[in-house]
């Protein structure tokens, strides 16, 4: 069971303050002020005053303590998508989306243009895709075989 007050600032209060989160690093380099005797300085904005903008003198230490809070684990990613563009029920759920609204299914995309010769202009097929390690193995053209074009 989870508990969770209603935020006091309201809805958008709680999108400001996350935005400054999910977009940036955790602190740019025009922030910082000044680096001497072992200690940091660098300006930050005291919300809880009117937003008034300050500096702060830290300890190295203590410096990196606070920035590597800021730092994900491995693996982790800041934001994914969910809800309705959740990678796993993408097409259900806007299908549903569709059907709730009474729109009907977008018609097939267009199909792509077809690649063509760089030499020739003449279309391109598609024969065989290779991964970089299948092209590090492949043995190479004998001089004897010319590259040729076969349209």
């Amino acid at each position: 069971m989870v508990y969770a007050k209603p935020p006091f600032g309201g809805a958008e209060h709680v999108l400001n303050y996350l935005a400054r989160y999910t977009h940036r690093v955790a602190i740019s380099n025009h922030r910082l002020v000044a680096f001497e005797n072992d200690r940091v300085s660098f300006r930050w904005r005291d919300y809880a005053h009117g937003g008034k903008k300050k500096v702060m003198t830290v300890s190295v230490d203590e410096f990196l303590r606070r920035f590597l809070l800021h730092v994900l684990p491995g693996g982790l990613v800041r934001i994914r998508h969910f809800g309705l563009f959740a990678n796993r029920r993408r097409s259900a759920t806007l299908d549903r989306c569709r059907a709730l609204l009474g729109v009907a299914k977008c018609a097939d995309p267009p199909e792509t243009p077809s690649l063509r010769c760089p030499s020739c202009s003449g279309i391109m097929l598609v024969v065989e895709r290779l991964t970089c390690s299948q092209l590090y193995f492949r043995p190479s053209l004998a001089p004897s075989e010319p590259r040729r074009c076969l349209a």
